[in-house]
């Protein structure tokens, strides 16, 4: 098999065919090469003149006077003093809902901002332990009835002993029975010991008989009669020793009818065991008194593994959750290892402002105060509380709280708002107003334009530019200044005209001598101390 031949000549390029001045596919790349570089170099040019721009172009160099604020007497009720920044909280604080007693949380049942009743459950703990110990004292509580019923029987046992001694009656009849037999036995002595000695005396002349007669007579007969005689004189000589041991005998039996006589007129041993009775039903009592109370701590432990809310209110933050173990009311718990949730009464809100030092003396108790807040559209009617002794040394600011006189429910704890204090009101009606401390701004009165019947007065405007604005002014004192009702603020500062100066920025001279455009670029190069001076 021969191998296949491959002409490499057809992929050869004939450089002869092609154009010497002509080139095919081919573009100037003048977009990346001069427009986008040229470009960046004016957007960076233009940034640095827009930056530089108070620097380079010439500005008018004027001389300011700051406005003067000084304390007057206000009587209208209207009239505002003051404005200052506060938060919203709870009046007078927030409640804290505790863990009464101690366990793990099994379940949390309420969410922050939820609106709760009184009464109504927040959390549960785990409660098996505090059931099982239900159980276990109630069984106690019935230990307890039985050995009191039981002390009761016994009691009521010794009363009637005591009521009705039949027992000791019993003893007083049979020791006056011995005592009466005795007796009889002792009257009886007399005539028995006759009736032996005659029975002796008959027996000692039937032996003799007997033994004279010799073998007259059997000898069973003789051995008979002397047995008669030994039983009679033994019978006789016990009735003899009798008379002594018969007295000893009764005068043991009347002792023994005395005392028993006395035991039952005197009781002593009825009335002891009916004290111990009473005594024993009392400590019975008490057991199940003490049973009965720690079956009431059983069911309060057990209850309160159910915390719940105690009051109508809106939770204000849930510090817990399940799992959570708490201490309860132990004294070895912390201040707060057992708090649940915080709740508070949404009625009941207050305003704690940061108010400055120099705004202290025209507070008054009981002032109105106009809350405003972004949560509601309308301001919100408050009233001066107090003072409190918590102040800033770094704000030079003091707190004082105002109440919400019927906050919406929109107003919740921990929100910013504006507080204006107002002048507060009369006293009644007839009488002169309540003259109160205010803010009142003051400005050169030379400083004030008239122009069309409106006044003017120029200040530094944002950017530090000349800006003219209208104000309204009241009465003007006797040393050079006016009152500016509105149009000002405290921190303004007031452009004195045709007495700028002519000098050199940093872009270049400006003309002192054209008049003030609104607008216009200024440099402040200081206060004028004379202005408004007299």
């Amino acid at each position: 098999m021969k191998p296949t031949q491959i002409d490499l000549s057809e992929l050869a390029w004939d450089r002869q065919a092609e154009s010497p001045g002509a080139v095919v596919g081919k573009r100037t790349p003048w977009l990346t090469r001069y427009v986008i570089p040229i470009s960046i170099l004016l957007g960076f040019i233009a940034l640095f003149s827009f930056a530089m721009g108070s620097h380079l172009f010439s500005r008018r160099l004027v001389m300011v006077v700051p406005v003067m604020v000084q304390r007057g007497e206000v009587t209208d009720v209207s009239v505002p003093l003051f404005q200052t920044a506060g938060w919203v909280e709870p009046c007078p604080t927030a409640v804290s809902i505790p863990a009464l007693t101690a366990g793990v949380i099994e379940e949390l049942l309420v969410v922050e901002g939820q609106t709760v009743a009184k009464g109504e459950a927040i959390a549960k703990l785990i409660s098996i332990d505090a059931e099982l110990a239900v159980r276990q004292v109630e069984t106690v509580v019935a230990i307890r009835e039985g050995e009191l019923q039981r002390a009761k029987a016994e009691q009521a046992a010794a009363l009637i002993r005591l009521e009705r001694p039949v027992h000791l009656r019993s003893e007083l009849a049979e020791a006056d029975s011995f005592l009466a037999r005795g007796e009889t036995e002792r009257f009886q002595l007399p005539y028995l010991v006759q009736s032996s000695r005659a029975q002796l005396d008959f027996e000692t002349t039937n032996l003799k008989r007997k033994r004279t007669a010799g073998d007259a007579i059997a000898g069973i007969a003789l051995a008979q009669a002397q047995r008669d005689y030994d039983s009679a004189v033994a019978k006789h000589n016990e009735l003899l020793q009798r008379g002594g041991l018969l007295e000893r005998e009764i005068a043991t039996l009347q002792s023994r009818v005395t005392a028993l006589r006395e035991q039952l007129e005197l009781l002593v041993d009825e009335r002891r065991q009916v004290d111990e009775a009473k005594a024993r039903v009392a400590s019975a009592v008490a057991l199940l008194d003490q049973a009965k109370v720690e079956l009431e701590q059983a069911k309060l432990s057990l209850e309160r593994t159910v915390i719940r809310s105690p009051l109508d209110g809106r939770i204000l933050r849930v510090l817990a959750s399940p799992g959570t173990r708490v201490m309860g009311i132990q004294e070895t718990a912390g201040p707060s290892s057992g708090t649940i949730a915080q709740i508070y009464n949404p009625k009941q809100l207050q305003v704690r402002a940061d108010v400055r030092l120099e705004d202290v003396p025209m507070i008054t108790v009981g002032a109105p105060v106009l809350v405003r807040t972004a949560s509601s559209q309308k301001p919100l009617q408050g009233r001066v509380l107090q003072q409190t002794s918590s102040a800033n040394i770094q704000k030079n600011t003091l707190e004082v709280k105002v109440e919400l006189l019927d906050p919406p429910p929109t107003v919740g704890p921990e929100m910013l708002v504006t507080a204006t204090f107002m002048a507060p009101p009369t006293i009644a009606t007839g009488t002169a107003p309540v003259e109160t401390a205010s803010q009142q701004i003051l400005i050169p009165q030379q400083l004030v334009q008239r122009i069309d019947g409106a006044t003017y007065v120029w200040r530094i405007g944002p950017g530090s530019t000349a800006q003219l604005i209208s104000i309204q002014v009241g009465d003007a004192g006797n040393d050079g200044l006016v009152v500016v009702n509105s149009g000002l603020e405290p921190t303004d500062k007031i452009i004195v005209p045709n007495v700028q100066q002519q000098g050199e920025s940093a872009g270049g001279v400006g003309s002192g001598s054209a008049p003030l455009r609104d607008g216009e670029p200024v440099t402040v190069v200081g206060e004028d101390a004379s202005i408004g001076i007299k």
